[in-house]
C-alpha cells in the first residue's frame, strides 16, 4: 500500500517553517528548493494546512508561519489537514453474495481494518511537530 506524497510534502513543510520561520523568510520557493518539488504543489499544501489552523501564510513574499506552537500540532493533524479520504482502506463494494467468500469477507475484515486505521492514527497523535524539528535539528548538527 502505498499513499501519496502529500502527508510527507506536508511535514516536510511544517519541519521547515518551524526551523526556519524566524531566521529566513520561508516562502514557497524556499520551500520547494529544500523538497526538491513544484512551488505550485508547495502552495496548494500551505492552502491545505493553512486551511486545517496549522500555517499563517502572509501573501506576496511574507513567508509562512507555524498558527499554533509546534508542541500542539501532531502527525495526525497534519495528516488530517492533506489527506482527505475518511479510510485508510476502500473495500470492494459488492462481493459476490453468492460465494462463501464473497458473502462473508466485510464481516471478517472490516473490524481489522477499523483496528488498524486506529493504532496508525494513535501513534500518529503521539508525535508531535516539536519532537520532529528536534530531531531534525539534532541530525543536522551531526552532519
Amino acid at each position: 500500500m502505498q499513499f501519496s506524497s502529500r502527508f510527507t510534502i506536508a511535514t516536510h513543510i511544517l519541519v521547515c517553517v518551524a526551523m526556519f520561520q524566524d531566521t529566513h523568510k520561508v516562502t514557497s520557493n524556499f520551500l520547494a528548493s529544500s523538497i526538491q518539488v513544484n512551488p505550485v504543489i508547495v502552495r496548494n499544501t500551505l492552502g491545505l494546512l493553512s486551511d486545517a489552523g496549522l500555517v499563517e501564510v502572509k501573501a506576496g513574499v511574507g513567508g509562512a508561519f507555524l498558527a499554533k506552537p509546534a508542541g500542539e500540532i501532531t502527525l495526525l493533524d497534519i495528516f488530517k489537514a492533506v489527506e482527505k479520504e475518511e479510510a485508510l482502506f476502500h473495500f470492494h463494494e459488492n462481493p459476490n453474495p453468492l460465494c462463501p467468500v464473497g458473502r462473508n469477507i466485510h464481516s471478517v475484515m472490516d473490524k481489522r481494518l477499523d483496528d488498524i486505521q486506529s493504532a496508525m492514527e494513535r501513534q500518529m497523535e503521539e508525535t508531535t511537530l516539536s519532537r520532529l524539528v528536534e530531531e531534525t535539528a539534532e541530525r543536522a548538527q551531526r552532519g
